[in-house]
Order: structure tokens, then C-alpha cells, then sequence
């Protein structure tokens, strides 16, 4: 496993890339409405991110992946592709955002619930936005990666959800992929052992019904077997001298 340690100066070039994400799912929000397409939505960020913020769509043609955002809607788990499908009131959509901006990596991804939502798909949200968080806060030196996918895992499925196995969090920094890996199941005390200037990802899937997933023809989406509603929400996370430090909350939180 390679690992990286992030200078004081790369850090910071990280907080600017991962501040960029988050302005873009706050650009975005407002366009987020019964009737517009995914494709609008990718067309809007796209050209947010290269006009306005001047940096790259991380997403686009990364290993082929033909749009500069990924568009997970109701029972798609992630990696969902941009179309013509127009939004509905009651669905449920992750728009998952990841910037390049002086050649470091800033990934982040909301969940949006169109017009009025489901009850279930409300609670999934919930649940999984508390999951993430309950991960993030075991986030310091000296801890476990199996502590932050134990702390995910025990409150999902204590909400009767269930926590998809086959994708997890990750390294992130030059690379949009780095080591390691960040499971959001597991025990406590296992894995790699955090440490000061990493940066990861905490993005638990955590489905309505079972965990099982498929991959679709397209070589992309991944959508839940049973057909059950899904929820992802993710941020990136530096791991400080005394504990850790969230890169891509958007402007509201960074007021709080």
C-alpha cells in the first residue's frame, strides 16, 4: 500500500480544490427541480467548473466516463451517468463532484430530494448523511480504518438499511484513486493506522433494502439488485495533527 503524506503546501492546495467541489453542489442546488434533465445539470457544472472556477472535471473521460459529473438517481448506488431523463417530483439524486484545480483532487457528493420527497427516501438521506458523519468523527491520528467503516456500519444497520460492500471511500490527493482503501463496514482497531497530512474520502452507499448490487451494460452504473432506493453522501477528509479537518463543506457549513 502507498500511502501519502500531504505537505503543509500540498494541504493546502487541497482545501482550495475540495472548497471548488463544494461550490459546486451549492452552484448547482437551485437548479435541482422537477423537470430538468441530467444531462442539463452536467452542463451547468461542466461549464461552472471550467469558466467560472477554471479548473477540470475530474470525472470526464476518466477510464472512458463520458460526462463531467456522476447523476445517481432512486436506485442507481453511484457512478450514475448524465441522460436525458428528466427529474420528477419524489426522486432521490447524488450529484457526486470531483475538481481538479492545480493538480490536486477535491471529491464530494450530496444527496437532492426533487419537489416533495418520499418519507423512505427522506429517511434513507437522513440515515446515510448521519452515517457519514458518525464515520468522520473517528477520524484522527492513531485511529483505524476499520474504526470509521465500524462506526458507518453499526448505525446503518441499526436503522435497518443495509451498507454496500463492493465500493468505498479512498486516498485522494494527486490521484483521484490513491491508496488506501475506506470501507464503511468492518471492525474497529483493524486496517491502516491514520495518520497526520492523509486525506481520504468518506462516502458511504447504504441501501433501503439489501446490499446487493449489479453493474449495468455500460460498464458504469451500479444499481441495487432488488431495485431498492439507494443514498450516498461523501466528503473529503485531512487528517490534522489533533484530529481532522472536512475540505468540501459547502459555504453554509464553513459559516456554522
Amino acid at each position: 500500500m502507498n500511502i501519502t503524506i500531504k505537505t503543509p503546501e500540498e494541504q493546502e492546495k487541497m482545501r482550495a480544490a475540495g472548497r471548488l467541489a463544494a461550490d459546486v453542489l451549492d452552484m448547482i442546488t437551485e437548479f435541482v427541480n422537477p423537470g430538468v434533465s441530467t444531462n442539463e445539470l452536467d452542463r451547468i457544472c461542466h461549464d461552472y467548473i471550467v469558466e467560472e472556477l477554471d479548473a477540470v472535471p475530474a470525472p470526464l473521460n476518466y477510464r472512458g466516463f463520458p460526462k463531467s459529473i456522476c447523476t445517481s438517481l432512486n436506485h442507481v448506488v453511484c457512478h450514475g451517468i448524465p441522460s436525458d431523463r428528466r427529474l420528477k417530483a419524489g426522486d432521490a439524486l447524488n450529484i457526486d463532484i470531483t475538481v481538479i484545480k492545480d493538480g490536486f483532487h477535491g471529491d464530494t457528493s450530496r444527496m437532492f430530494l426533487v419537489g416533495k420527497p418520499q418519507v423512505l427516501a427522506e429517511r434513507l438521506a437522513r440515515v446515510c448523511h448521519e452515517g457519514m458523519w458518525l464515520g468522520i468523527e473517528q477520524v484522527k491520528p492513531g485511529a483505524y480504518l476499520g474504526d470509521i467503516g465500524h462506526a458507518i456500519q453499526t448505525h446503518i444497520e441499526q436503522s435497518r438499511f443495509s451498507i454496500v460492500r463492493e465500493y468505498c471511500g479512498h486516498g485522494i490527493g494527486r490521484g483521484f484513486h490513491e491508496d488506501p482503501q475506506v470501507l464503511h463496514y468492518g471492525q474497529a482497531g483493524t486496517g491502516a493506522k491514520l495518520l497526520p497530512g492523509m486525506t481520504i474520502t468518506v462516502e458511504p452507499m447504504v441501501n433501503a433494502g439489501k446490499r446487493d448490487v449489479r453493474l449495468l451494460n455500460d460498464g458504469w452504473t451500479v444499481v441495487t439488485k432488488d431495485h431498492s432506493l439507494s443514498a450516498q453522501w461523501e466528503h473529503t477528509v485531512l487528517v490534522t495533527d489533533s484530529g481532522h479537518e472536512v475540505l468540501t463543506l459547502g459555504a453554509e457549513d464553513r459559516r456554522s
